[in-house]
């Protein structure tokens, strides 16, 4: 398997009331968790009997709170203002005019982030992506497409990378319209704002992986910016190992008039797109609908991104995306990365893909009046609370099995190390079958083999990563080996 091992990282093997003793003297001894909090009675009374502790989320530490209360309310409204003021984004209008359409909007970014990365230290860098798209669906014409990239590089784990993205083309009622006065505030200026503001707190802090900020294009003419992007990243080689796009987080308010102000909608697939044959082969035999590399990374995103610092509450739903809609993470996840799609939790439709104009009354239109800026300023709190957690935490581990050559009635895990210099070992998860959420957790120590004397008949198992600050990856879901 490749693991790196030593005397003390030889595999063990315990019963349930010795297990519990070794997993408290680990954690005393390989993982300094300053984020440890006391366990609530109710979460602890559904806890199901059986070794380990009940899960409890890792609240902000006070860099990740600094950080947060920079994200700044009023730059996200310029932003979202500034974009809409040039009057059309739409794939199709001019590259050229240097004041209204998709070129003007897209050197405005580029400026803007190209600033922020000055303030890094030479650890951002910014580029115009650019590729030229030939006819094809809702391209009439061979026409650029730009993608706005901002890499902030990692310090200690630069290969592994984490991207978030906003679309910065709009659209009016009719899709292939580049004339008409096409503002896009909400869909999607305010996802744009959000990845801009990001980057500029970000840009002055050092983080530990890759950190990727992208305001793509073509996302209405059929996800062309995006999809040339991941292309990009998989030509390249690049490990993603989380992927978020920001499309729609500009209101909380619903077409009735109904405010949510406090949530947003995480849209995390449950069956890869890009499963195999043989993949979904092994998933019909054990299970694991529930457990896809994204839906382990929203469970991330519920863990660190629901607290006082955001102030929201992250309602995961399990299905790609929206009826009708797509968004640009499903780039991604054709390539086999887990990433998921932020978007306000009630939406008003006459307010997104319409004509600006008014009828019997009512407004039409995607205009910033229709935004709720201290809403986005929230989204971004969460964006901000995942990709720092995400990035100072160690790797989603690799190469989890859960042994299956022989008939058991405990359970054998065994992973890859990582390679992280300040990697401090390794915790199991593992709930009910029935439960959507990860309910015990039992900290095993820096090994890369584990018995447990529970069944693996009986509920589902998880491996995370710890590091010598208490942050915690992405639960990595375990596949049958040897």
């Amino acid at each position: 398997m490749g693991s790196h091992e030593t005397a003390g990282d030889r595999p063990t093997r315990s019963t349930r009331r010795t297990f519990l003793t070794a997993s408290a003297a680990a954690t005393a001894a390989t993982v300094a968790a300053p984020f440890a909090a006391t366990p609530a009675v109710a979460e602890e009374a559904v806890a199901p009997p059986g070794p380990g502790h009940p899960i409890v989320p890792q609240p902000p530490g006070r860099e990740l709170s600094a950080l947060l209360r920079e994200v700044d309310r009023d730059r996200i409204e310029a932003t979202v203002r500034r974009l809409a003021a040039f009057g059309t984004r739409h794939t199709l209008s001019s590259q050229d005019d240097p004041v209204r359409g998709i070129g003007a909007a897209r050197d405005w970014i580029h400026q803007q982030l190209s600033g922020y990365a000055a303030a890094s230290g030479g650890r951002m860098t910014v580029e115009l992506q650019s590729y030229v798209q030939q006819p094809a669906s809702r391209i009439p014409t061979a026409t650029r497409i730009t993608n706005v990239v901002a890499t902030l590089r990692g310090d200690a784990s630069p290969d592994r990378v984490y991207v978030i993205t906003g679309h910065y083309d709009s659209r009016a009622t009719d899709v292939m319209d580049a004339v008409s006065d096409a503002p896009g505030a909400d869909d999607d200026a305010s996802g744009v704002a959000v990845v801009m503001e990001l980057a500029r707190v970000m840009a002055t802090r050092p983080t530990e992986a890759t950190i990727v900020f992208a305001a793509v294009a073509g996302e209405e003419q059929n996800l062309y910016g995006s999809t040339y992007l991941a292309g990009q990243l998989k030509a390249a080689g690049v490990d993603v190992q989380g992927m978020f796009s920001n499309d729609i987080v500009g209101s909380s308010t619903a077409d009735d008039g109904t405010r949510d102000p406090r949530v947003v909608r995480l849209f995390a697939e449950g069956v890869p797109t890009a499963e195999t044959p043989a993949e979904a082969n092994t998933r019909q035999s054990v299970g694991g609908e529930n457990d896809s590399p994204s839906r382990q990374l929203a469970r991330f995103v519920s863990d660190v991104a629901e607290n006082g610092a955001t102030g929201m509450r992250v309602r995961v739903v399990y299905r790609r995306d929206r009826y009708l809609r797509g968004s640009d993470h499903i780039s991604f996840l054709r390539q086999g990365w887990p990433a998921g799609r932020f978007t306000e939790p009630n939406e008003d439709f006459a307010h997104q893909h319409q004509d600006v104009r008014t009828v019997d009354g009512v407004q039409y239109g995607d205009l910033p009046e229709f935004c709720d800026f201290d809403y986005i300023t929230r989204v971004a709190r969460v964006n901000g609370a995942t990709l720092w957690s995400l990035a100072q935490a160690p790797g989603t581990p690799k190469r989890v099995t859960i042994v299956t050559t022989n008939l058991t009635n405990d359970t054998t895990l065994r992973w890859q190390r990582g390679t992280e210099p300040d990697l401090a070992g390794y915790e199991v998860v593992w709930r009910e079958t029935t439960a959507a959420e990860w309910q015990k957790v039992l900290p095993v120590g820096d090994v890369t083999e584990v018995t447990i004397d529970l069944s693996k008949d009986n509920v589902f198992f998880g491996v995370r990563a710890v590091d010598r600050d208490g942050h915690r990856s992405p639960v990595a879901f375990p596949r049958p080996g040897s």
